[in-house]
């Protein structure tokens, strides 16, 4: 029990993992000389699987403790042999250090790679994207008194170069694959501690790896950027065609629209997170170089001049590609947007003209209505008059003194009124009716727009 939690406090459960986020990652000591392969693996989560089981099964060859769990980082030196192993979110990175390299050896003749077991490699799960080696020597001499000797070990390459930390190292690579598939960084280390060695190999490790996994983004927006040029003629056209056409098939303009915008977006699928993440690389790459604080030497351009000027382009290229797509897509919105306003007042025009045209009907209705009513009250009187006289011909026949013709006579004038203002009332009973549903209507509709604003 901490002293924490004998005063009694709460402490967040994440606390310790917190504290340790900091130095999950931490810096390695080098001596040179020595000699470091680096691999960066994209990997499906189930090939990050079978990766830590085949890192188990390496430390239980070479007799080391067998890591039970993964974790971000992994380091364990083994001998002479030094094993990394880091996760990161689309790829795992591998560093494996030579620790005992052999005087006089040249660079490159042994690698990071040469205490490994035969065939651990090649049963490696995932996709190796960065591959390459660095040597680390000692010398006294200064970057140009360097130059012949690197030069050897570049295969004729044209070389870059800089002498970082206030020339207390000098850095030499090509940034190109050699004959054995490997890129290559020579250090010749002159004043560095070993901390401060290690701290310039992690720089160079994550300026290579982020460098090659920003430019994944280039393939995509090579591959987008005709199909947007194609695109945004089309959609040029169709606005060109609306506001100059009146007689158009809107369901053939929404079929292309629609057509279109799911192109869009299944693009916008494919590139986001790749343009996001080469974006994010293309920071850390230039934050990682201005730590490197490099100096040049005489006539070599250096690792930031060379970076940023063939990097940047490729960068902006992924930028503006994404950019189109976003700008394509509210283009699309707009004009989609107008066909829909288009189509809602062709639908309003023809519900008008089928309102009028039932308005017609229900006129026309309405007198039919008016002519069958009149012709109901003359048939209802005559049926009326008819039982009238049947009673006044019973009562005469009765002995009622009564003059029959006079009174079925006097009948007709009276059935006839009689008939005629019951069916009057019964019509403005229901025009009442019709009239306080009208008002009831026209209420709720004006408690539905003062509701909204």
């Amino acid at each position: 029990m901490t002293e924490l939690m004998r005063h009694g406090i709460n402490l967040h459960p994440l606390r310790e993992l917190l504290y340790e986020e900091l130095h999950s990652r931490p810096f390695q000591q080098i001596q040179a000389p020595a000699r470091v392969t680096h691999l960066a693996v994209l990997c499906t989560p189930e090939q990050r699987r079978q990766q830590f089981e085949h890192l188990q099964a390496l430390c239980e060859q070479l007799g080391a403790p067998v890591p039970q769990q993964a974790s971000s980082c992994f380091q364990q030196d083994i001998g002479a042999l030094r094993v990394r192993r880091e996760t990161h979110m689309e790829f795992v990175a591998y560093t494996f250090v030579n620790l005992d390299t052999p005087a006089g050896d040249e660079p490159f003749d042994t690698t990071g790679l040469s205490l490994l077991p035969p065939g651990w490699l090649d049963q490696l799960q995932g996709t190796v994207v960065g591959a390459f080696h660095l040597a680390f020597e000692r010398s006294s001499l200064e970057g140009q008194q360097l130059l012949p000797q690197a030069k050897r070990h570049f295969e004729g390459m044209r070389l870059i170069g800089s002498s970082p930390q206030q020339g207390d190292a000098h850095i030499w690579t090509s940034f190109r694959l050699h004959s054995d598939g490997f890129g290559r960084f020579l250090v010749y280390n002159r004043a560095m501690t070993p901390s401060q060695l290690g701290r310039l190999m992690q720089r160079l490790l994550e300026i290579e790896t982020y460098r090659l996994l920003m430019l994944l983004g280039i393939p995509v927006a090579r591959s987008i950027a005709p199909m947007l040029g194609a695109m945004d003629e089309g959609l040029a056209d169709i606005t060109r065609r609306l506001s100059g056409n009146s007689n158009l098939d809107e369901a053939v303009i929404l079929a292309e629209l629609t057509a279109m915008a799911a192109r869009v977006e299944d693009y916008r699928a494919r590139s986001t997170f790749r343009f996001s993440a080469t974006q994010a690389y293309h920071e850390l790459v230039l934050k990682r170089l201005a730590e490197l604080k490099e100096d040049e030497v005489s006539g070599h351009l250096t690792l930031t001049e060379f970076i940023t000027r063939r990097v940047t382009p490729a960068v902006r290229t992924c930028d503006t590609v994404g950019g189109r797509l976003e700008d394509l897509s509210r283009r699309i919105d707009r004009v989609s947007d107008m066909m829909r306003t288009r189509v809602e007042l062709s639908i309003q025009g023809q519900n008008r003209a089928l309102l009028a045209s039932m308005d017609r009907r229900s006129r026309i209705q309405l007198m039919m209505q008016h002519t069958v009513e009149g012709l109901s009250v003359a048939a209802i009187s005559y049926y009326t008059v008819g039982l009238l006289k049947h009673l006044i011909t019973a009562a005469y026949d009765a002995g009622v003194p009564v003059d029959k013709d006079l009174a079925v006579g006097i009948s007709v004038p009276v059935v006839l009124a009689t008939v005629w203002l019951v069916t009057r009332r019964i019509h403005k009973h229901f025009h009442e009716l019709a009239k306080e549903e009208r008002s009831a209507e026209a209420q709720r509709k004006t408690d539905t727009k003062v509701e909204s604003a």
